[in-house]
């Protein structure tokens, strides 16, 4: 008698219709999208003669400007129902996505002590633009307005597969990043690196870059388990 089909299937298969993530694919990912912001510092660098230190402000502009144009059109690659959402569909919904995550961004930052008035306001827009950069535009690509995919990843952090760990892991980790790099700014060391939002950005950035690497080594990790199950 032929037995039925084993309802473990792959989840990430399963849940949604996602263009496939390998591990090897996220880390070409997150070399891409890391290469991109070290390579929007060096732009500042040597073309502008700016560093966060010195101009926050521009810096954060170029930085921003430069890993959008880099994350949007690479997790547009992996959007959800890629037979039902075009790839300039999925580049769109990035796109909006931006300005949207860094109003959730700067309402979150001002929540939590962010300096509020008219000499921190350009700063605090950029700096939310590139934090929306970091968490929310990726999975606005991918996802979409797909509410039960946004609730799953962000509010119950139930990851399912590649796709998944590629966009909540550094998003979690450019914001744990900030609130950890928030801690000298109240302090009495009267250093420049202290004031808003560049100890805030330099946190940020560290806890993208930790995000993407845990985000490979579970990637792996899930992979193994998954082979296992089918073996």
């Amino acid at each position: 008698m032929q037995q039925p089909l084993q309802q473990t299937k792959d989840p990430e298969i399963a849940n949604s219709s996602v263009s496939f993530a390998s591990p090897l694919k996220l880390l070409l990912l997150h070399l891409i999208c890391g290469l991109g912001l070290s390579s929007a510092f060096w732009v500042a660098l040597h073309f502008y003669s700016l560093t966060l230190i010195q101009n926050p402000a521009r810096t954060l502009l170029i930085v921003w400007a430069v890993e959008a144009s880099v994350v949007i059109p690479i997790y547009s690659l992996f959007r959800r129902n890629p037979d039902q959402c075009s790839y300039v569909k999925a580049v769109a919904r990035g796109i909006l996505g931006l300005p949207a995550g860094a109003l959730v961004n700067a309402f979150g930052a001002i929540v939590l002590g962010a300096p509020v008035g008219i000499q921190h306001f350009t700063k605090t827009i950029h700096w939310s633009l590139l934090m929306s950069v970091f968490t929310f535009t990726p999975a606005a690509c991918v996802f979409g307005s797909s509410w039960t995919d946004w609730h799953r990843v962000f509010a119950h952090t139930k990851p399912i597969g590649c796709t998944d760990f590629m966009i909540c892991l550094p998003a979690y980790g450019a914001v744990i990043g900030a609130w950890f790099g928030a801690w000298p700014m109240p302090l009495d060391w009267e250093r420049q690196w202290q004031e808003w939002p560049i100890c805030v950005t330099y946190g940020a950035i560290l806890g993208y870059l930790v995000g993407m690497v845990l985000s490979f080594g579970l990637a792996i990790f899930h992979n193994r388990r998954k082979h296992e199950k089918w073996d």
